[in-house]
């Protein structure tokens, strides 16, 4: 425990020699330190000059400044010095007043020094109390601001304010997580002079967690312009893969309106690829002794990393999983295909999510007429999506099962590349 410093503030020659006598044991075990002053002026130097003070006993009746006056001078600065005021029997008015100004406690004089010791222990228990509540009230600001940086704002708070609700130790759960990338950023940041790419990369980042921290997801990992995002971890959210799916939908039209602001200013600016699933994962903090790192492993997150990276070779910016897409009451999309992901010998059917405005587009009903006869190898299949291609010449995921088709390919599977 440190030792209580305490400042005593009185003109009595005399009091100095008293008080170190009486605290002597005190003083050689380094419970207590004593400092004095002879009135209000020398007493605000040596605060000035000694800031780890913890309580003040001052008189009342002194030249130059007074104890009300040094009592108000206290009151006006931040620190919160707990003050104990002497002064005589008869002048309970002014005690009242120091009172109703933020003493502490008051003595009378004569000291009795069996009641100022009794105080001095009151008064130091309550200066330990509060140093106690600042330690914790600093301690979970710094674990807030930590936490802050994974987490959403009220998910933070949660965590530090209740530490029973949530676990952090490493367990598993089932989750939704979401990679993103964007296309050709380590070719773009090769020409890139530091002052151009600082302000994009911060302000990308910036855009895309307030985001994310919005539908409140955990950024797990931030690498360059990547980003890993999990719902339902740490805290339960039974709702997590609709989360997912409005978080990428959210995060795919910010990216889109990000990369057209820095083309228009010269940088060309490669478009942002989502991939989102759902499933089982081990979570927590895997950051040993010495960093915290609030992450996922298992094949769900390797099958979201290769779901992002299957948008570069089918033409979409969002790929999620069928997992995801079943979890969710109402799921709008249209199905890409029957994946084979990488280092996979298996298909899983994956869908490109839309907004309700994309749902409602006559191209939506177009391309689900020509991917129905895809999924029966309908001898039509061809013309249905040359038709589709004809008239919504945008369409980068019809344009690929076109091409596909006419070079030979036959059903929904998708080798990925």
């Amino acid at each position: 425990m440190s030792s209580t410093i305490i400042l005593v503030v009185d003109d009595e020659p005399d009091l100095e020699s008293l008080l170190t006598q009486k605290f002597r044991r005190q003083i050689k075990d380094g419970v207590v330190t004593f400092l004095f002053a002879r009135d209000g002026v020398d007493a605000l130097s040596i605060l000035q000059a000694t800031p780890d003070v913890d309580l003040v006993i001052s008189d009342i009746n002194m030249p130059r400044m007074d104890g009300l006056s040094l009592l108000e001078k206290l009151q006006e600065g931040e620190r919160g010095l707990s003050t104990i005021i002497v002064s005589a029997y008869g002048d309970m008015a002014n005690i009242r007043v120091a009172m109703n100004r933020g003493a502490f406690d008051f003595l009378t004089k004569p000291i009795d020094f069996g009641d100022l010791e009794t105080t001095i222990a009151r008064t130091i228990r309550h200066v330990e109390t509060g140093r106690e509540a600042r330690r914790r009230q600093s301690e979970a600001e710094r674990a807030h601001a930590s936490l802050s940086r994974y987490f959403s704002p009220n998910l933070a708070q949660r965590l530090v304010s209740d530490e029973d609700t949530f676990s952090l130790a490493g367990q598993r759960r089932e989750i939704s997580s979401l990679f993103t990338d964007i296309a050709g950023f380590t070719t773009l940041v090769e020409s890139l002079e530091p002052e151009r790419l600082s302000p994009l990369l911060n302000d990308y980042l910036t855009g895309m967690t307030d985001i994310i921290f919005s539908h409140d997801g955990t950024v797990a990992k931030i690498i360059g312009d990547a980003l890993h995002v999990l719902f339902g971890a740490p805290g339960d959210q039974a709702d997590h893969a609709a989360r997912a799916a409005a978080c990428a939908l959210e995060l795919d039209q910010y990216a889109t309106l990000f990369q057209q602001n820095w083309r228009q200013r010269g940088i060309l600016l490669g478009e942002t690829r989502i991939g989102a699933h759902s499933g089982p994962a081990i979570v927590g903090n895997f950051g040993g002794g010495r960093f915290f790192d609030y992450t996922a492993y298992g094949d769900t997150i390797n099958i979201t990393a290769r779901l992002e990276a299957v948008n570069k070779q089918l033409g979409t910016r969002i790929c999620v999983s069928a997992d995801l897409a079943s979890r969710i009451k109402g799921f709008l999309g249209r199905p890409v295909g029957d994946v084979v992901l990488r280092g996979r010998s298996s298909a899983m059917r994956a869908f490109e999510p839309l907004t309700g405005e994309e749902q409602e587009h006559p191209a939506t009903a177009s391309y689900w007429k020509a991917f129905g006869l895809l999924e029966v190898s309908d001898p039509g299949t061809i013309a249905a999506f040359a038709g589709h291609v004809g008239n919504f010449p945008h369409d980068k995921l019809a344009s690929f099962h076109l091409k596909r088709l006419l070079n030979g390919a036959l059903g929904t599977q998708i080798a990925m590349q």
